[in-house]
């Protein structure tokens, strides 16, 4: 999950809630037949622990970069433990981590992509502009590259790319200008450092509309965790892994990777893709999914009061022909 909100992270271990669970849980519901499941983004295993109880005779492989996220999943998924097998590793390779652990034909799969409550309210990740922490962003702590490092060490058009495509910043060249100029200064270390450079900068949000620390942080965290290409290929590879009949759950938190499950999904659906006006077709394209989520799924009124992160949570579903 992706918004920001100030919880401490004791509180967000222990009130953690798994956003959409009636919608997951209907979705890839499989009654009491064994079916294998692969939860590719496990977190805290609160879609994990809904679904294993569901279905009692399932095998789940869970996956996740953050290894403190698999330590509270083991925790909270001990009730199943004779029936889950966790992973430290990147839903891109759902595919071979998939086979390697014999979930070679899944019968359901999950990706829910984002950040986790723990996550963003943990300042030493340095996730929020909220709380002042190391301008980190790691999903993975094994991997080096931190959001300090890129402001250090990008050149101006990879920032303007950054802030513009990945956070959707009208300023983002003029942001981009003006921490090429800050480094003689030195490195931007801190979360709240860098929060307060950017308000400088571009001046503070007006009223009602979404912070604009919240969208540079945003595209920071994308660049950081190469989020959109491991989105489009943990798709391919989910897709791979699904037996037929099986279905791949999506839940995103932001436009950019609602646009690339939509667009991979209708493609995926589509049975032909020649150019228009070809008496017949010559792709021999064939559909590979149907859609079962004609219309995005968001949260409903009652979850919205309990959890309003699950605000901007959006569930898209298909299923394997």
């Amino acid at each position: 999950m992706d918004p920001e909100a100030g919880h401490s992270t004791a509180e967000a271990d222990f009130t953690h809630i798994p956003v959409l669970p009636r919608e997951v849980t209907t979705y890839l519901s499989f009654g009491d037949r064994p079916v294998k499941l692969i939860d590719g983004t496990l977190g805290c295993g609160g879609h994990s622990g809904l679904l294993l109880k569901a279905a009692p005779n399932a095998r789940l492989l869970g996956i996740d970069r953050d290894e403190a996220a698999l330590n509270r999943a083991t925790k909270r998924l001990d009730f199943a433990r004779d029936r889950i097998t966790l992973v430290h590793g990147e839903f891109r390779d759902i595919y071979d981590i998939a086979r390697a652990n014999g979930f070679t034909e899944a019968d359901g799969i999950l990706l829910d992509i984002g950040v986790s409550s723990p996550q963003i309210d943990d300042p030493e990740r340095g996730f929020s502009w909220r709380f002042d922490g190391p301008l980190d962003m790691r999903m993975d702590r094994s991997c080096s590259r931190t959001a300090a490092d890129i402001l250090a060490e990008a050149g101006e058009q990879e920032l303007t790319h950054i802030f513009r495509d990945y956070g959707e910043l009208h300023s983002a060249a003029k942001l981009a200008r003006a921490v090429i100029s800050h480094r003689k200064n030195g490195r931007f270390e801190r979360t709240a450092e860098f929060a307060g450079f950017c308000e400088e900068v571009l001046g503070r949000t007006a009223p009602g509309k979404l912070p604009l620390p919240t969208l540079i942080f945003q595209a920071l965290r994308i660049a950081v965790n190469d989020e959109l290409k491991q989105l489009e290929d943990g798709l391919n590879g989910a897709l791979k892994t699904l037996a037929s009949g099986g279905r791949l759950a999506v839940i995103t938190f932001h436009s950019l990777e609602d646009r690339t499950v939509k667009n991979f999904f209708r493609l995926a659906a589509s049975s032909c893709v020649c150019p228009p006006g070809l008496p017949v077709c010559i792709c021999g394209k064939r559909a590979e999914v149907k859609i079962l989520t004609r219309k995005v799924v968001t949260a409903q009124e009652d979850e919205l009061a309990e959890n309003r992160r699950s605000a901007p949570a959006k569930l898209r579903v298909v299923e394997k022909l």
